[in-house]
C-alpha cells in the first residue's frame, strides 16, 4: 500500500516542495533579490518559447475537425471551472487570499503531457487528446490573462497598460517566436525532448523560488496556518470531484463515443501547473504570488493521484 501511494507521487511536485522549503529557509534578500527576479523573468520567457516550439501546427489543423469535442473541453476549462472558482470565493470560511488563488487556478488552461498519458492508459482517443490539450494551452495564452483581468483585477493591483505590456513581452511574444521558429527548431526540440523537459521544469522551479521567497519575506507562513492548508486541500479535492463528475456526465449527455468521452474527462478536468507558475509571476504582485500558487500546487498533485486511479480502471473496462 505504501509503495502504491509513493508511486502516485509526482517527482516534480516533490522538487517543488523542496524548492518551497528552500525559499522558506533561505529566501533571496538584499542584493540577491533583483538577480533572482531577473533570472525568474528569463525563465518565464524561455518557458513560453519552448511551449510555442512544442506546439504542432499539424495537430491544430487536424484537431479542428473534431470541433464538438474541443468546444466541450474549452467549455469545461474556461466556463465551468471559473464558475466553480467564483462559487469557492463565496465560501465564508475561506480567506480572501485563498479564494483568489482558487479562482486563479480555475482560469488556467489544461495540462498537455499528463492529459495525453492518462487518455492513452484509459484507451481513449490519443490524437484528439493531443489536439484538445494543445488548443487549451493555445487559448490559455490569451484567455487566462483576460479572465484574470476581468475577475481578479483587484488582486492583481488592477490591469494597466504596463500589465498588458508585460504579458505581451514575457508570454505572448516568446510563445509566438517559438511557434514560428518550429519549422527550423522543431526537429531539435523533438530529439532533445528529455533534457529540454528538465530545462522547462528548472525554469518553473526558479520562478517558484523567487515567488515563495518574496512571499516568505512578507510573512507568508504567519498568514497561512496548518489548518488553513488542510481546508484548502479539502476544497481543492471537492472542486476536482465536481469537475470529474461533470465532464463525464457532459460526455454522456453529448453522446460522445467512449474514446472521446475519455478525452473530455481527462483534458477537461485538469489545470496546468507549467502554465500557472509563470503566469502568476507575471500577473500578480511579487508578495502575493506565493500564496496564489498554493492552490495550484495542491490541485496539481490531487489531479494526478485521482487520474492515476481512474485511468487504469477505464482501460480495463475497455479491454473487457
Amino acid at each position: 500500500m505504501i509503495r502504491r501511494i509513493a508511486s502516485l507521487l509526482d517527482p516534480f511536485l516533490m522538487a517543488l516542495i523542496a524548492t518551497v522549503v528552500l525559499a522558506s529557509l533561505l529566501p533571496a534578500r538584499g542584493a540577491f533579490v533583483p538577480i533572482v527576479g531577473a533570472a525568474a523573468d528569463a525563465g518565464i520567457v524561455l518557458l513560453f518559447f519552448l511551449h510555442g516550439a512544442k506546439l504542432s501546427r499539424e495537430a491544430i489543423w487536424e484537431g479542428a475537425r473534431n470541433w464538438k469535442l474541443h468546444l466541450a473541453v474549452l467549455a469545461a476549462t474556461f466556463v465551468l471551472f471559473p464558475l466553480l472558482g467564483l462559487a469557492c470565493g463565496a465560501l465564508p470560511f475561506l480567506p480572501a487570499e485563498f479564494a483568489a488563488g482558487l479562482l486563479f487556478l480555475t482560469l488556467l488552461p489544461s495540462t498537455v503531457q499528463s492529459s495525453i498519458a492518462f487518455t492513452a492508459i484509459a484507451r481513449g482517443n490519443v490524437a484528439a487528446a493531443v489536439c484538445a490539450a494543445s488548443f487549451s494551452n493555445l487559448a490559455g495564452i490569451f484567455v487566462t490573462p483576460a479572465l484574470v483581468a476581468l475577475l481578479l483585477g483587484g488582486a492583481t493591483g488592477g490591469f494597466s497598460w504596463a500589465s498588458a505590456q508585460t504579458i505581451v513581452l514575457q508570454l505572448l511574444l516568446p510563445f509566438m517566436a517559438g511557434h514560428l521558429l518550429r519549422p527550423w527548431i522543431g526537429g531539435f526540440v523533438t530529439r532533445n525532448k528529455a533534457w529540454l523537459g528538465k530545462v522547462d521544469r528548472g525554469s518553473i522551479l526558479l520562478v517558484v523560488y523567487s515567488a515563495f521567497g518574496a512571499a516568505v519575506v512578507e510573512g507568508l507562513w504567519q498568514r497561512v496556518p496548518p489548518l488553513g492548508l488542510l481546508v484548502l486541500a479539502l476544497v481543492c479535492l471537492a472542486l476536482l470531484a465536481i469537475v470529474l463528475g461533470a465532464t463525464w456526465w457532459l460526455a454522456r449527455a453529448m453522446k460522445l463515443p467512449r474514446e472521446d468521452a475519455v478525452v473530455l474527462l481527462f483534458c477537461g478536468s485538469k489545470k496546468s501547473l507549467a502554465s500557472g507558475v509563470p503566469m502568476a509571476g507575471v500577473l500578480f504582485p511579487a508578495a502575493s504570488v506565493g500564496i496564489v500558487l498554493l492552490p495550484v500546487m495542491i490541485f496539481h498533485q490531487l489531479q494526478l493521484i485521482a487520474c492515476a486511479l481512474i485511468a487504469p480502471r477505464l482501460g480495463r473496462q475497455a479491454e473487457s
